[in-house]
């Protein structure tokens, strides 16, 4: 097995013991206390998952949480080594714009950025930001944004550009960022799986059980393939990894008692509406039930009950867990951007008992 990178979560729309739902058309909620996330506490979360080992922090993207440039660029000051896979929302910004921003990230920082391409799922999110497109052309609408992004970072002459929902003349960057940030991209629609192909280092997908989730890898792989690309592949899962399975069964199950069925009901109904094909794959695996949860030995689907977007996690002793990522490793995972209820705890339950399973196997 090659070596792996493991990454974590920032939660720029707040952190709690209990599940925090929302996004993807949902209300954000918490089914217990809630932490603001204010920039000592996602520091703190920052600087665990540095002390931990983990590679990178994801940021979300939307109406419901934080700006992912300014948060991370201001926690970027307070560590050391971590990069910051920034949620990078095309419809938002000119090509131009986002190229340069990333550039000055790469300077101020030290060259710890990684873009995670956010296309857009929701059609009323977008419209708050001022994008009307359908889905389909906004997928069109990011292929031809990266193309002028790439053009920029590897900057060449200055050059114009005009596709069809993109034109720029004369564009280019005072210099390129160094090192050129990687491009993280998910989506489970064919126009998203055609722009994952030409465009993505990372293709990163949701937690379903593993052999569901390789025929997401082999579907990308030969689109890539068809280019003359290759491809590395990414999931995202939380985690409740502990020093007994019955004690991390027993988190989950605290977690579920948290979940009042009216607010799995509302929670579920506006995340039905949503036009995510990914998103409709969480739901399938729940089927808004509190029942028959554990979809695979150790994936628990409890979290999408009320969460948009990743609603598995990988539930059980560390041995267990390290053994269900084994399981993802051997289809053809690379990469783990993990989370867990609350990012700051969990994120030395993993580093300090998943962690060390991996390295002494050599697959960090």
């Amino acid at each position: 097995m090659n070596a792996i990178k493991l990454h974590w979560f920032l939660p720029t729309s707040s952190d709690s013991r209990g599940i925090v739902g929302g996004g993807h058309g949902a209300n954000v909620v918490g089914t217990a206390a809630i932490r603001r996330p204010d920039l000592r506490y996602l520091t703190q979360v920052a600087q665990a998952a540095e002390y931990n080992g983990f590679e990178s922090v994801l940021t979300p993207t939307g109406l419901w949480c934080q700006d992912s440039w300014l948060t991370t660029a201001a926690i970027a000051q307070h560590t050391e080594t971590l990069k910051f896979l920034v949620a990078f929302r095309p419809a938002a910004i000119s090509p131009t714009l986002g190229a340069q921003m990333a550039a000055t990230y790469q300077d101020i920082t030290g060259g710890r950025l990684n873009v995670n391409i956010v296309t857009g799922g929701e059609s009323a999110e977008q419209r708050a930001f001022g994008d009307f497109n359908d889905k389909d052309t906004r997928y069109a609408k990011t292929g031809e944004f990266l193309d002028v992004v790439g053009r920029l970072w590897d900057h060449g002459e200055p050059f114009d550009y005009e596709g069809d929902h993109i034109r720029v003349g004369q564009a280019r960057l005072a210099h390129a960022p160094e090192p050129r940030p990687e491009i993280y991209f998910g989506g489970s629609s064919p126009a998203a799986g055609r722009i994952a192909a030409a465009h993505s280092d990372v293709y990163l997908t949701w937690g379903e059980p593993p052999q569901q989730a390789k025929e997401k890898i082999d579907w990308i792989r030969g689109l890539a393939n068809e280019q003359g690309r290759n491809v590395r592949f990414g999931i995202r899962l939380h985690t409740i990894s502990r020093d007994t399975s019955e004690e991390a069964w027993a988190v989950a199950e605290k977690m579920l008692e948290g979940l009042d069925p009216e607010l799995i009901r509302k929670q579920q109904e506006a995340l039905r509406r949503s036009e995510s094909e990914g998103q409709r794959r969480m739901l399938d695996l729940n089927r808004g039930s509190v029942s028959d949860l554990e979809i695979h030995p150790g994936l628990w689907a409890g979290v999408g009950l009320v969460r948009g977007g990743a609603g598995t996690a990988l539930v059980g002793s560390h041995r267990e867990v390290a053994d269900l990522i084994k399981e993802y490793i051997a289809v053809g995972f690379e990469e783990f951007v993990l989370s867990g209820y609350p990012c700051l705890e969990e994120a030395y339950w993993f580093g300090e008992g998943v962690r060390p399973l991996l390295a002494n196997e050599g697959l960090l």
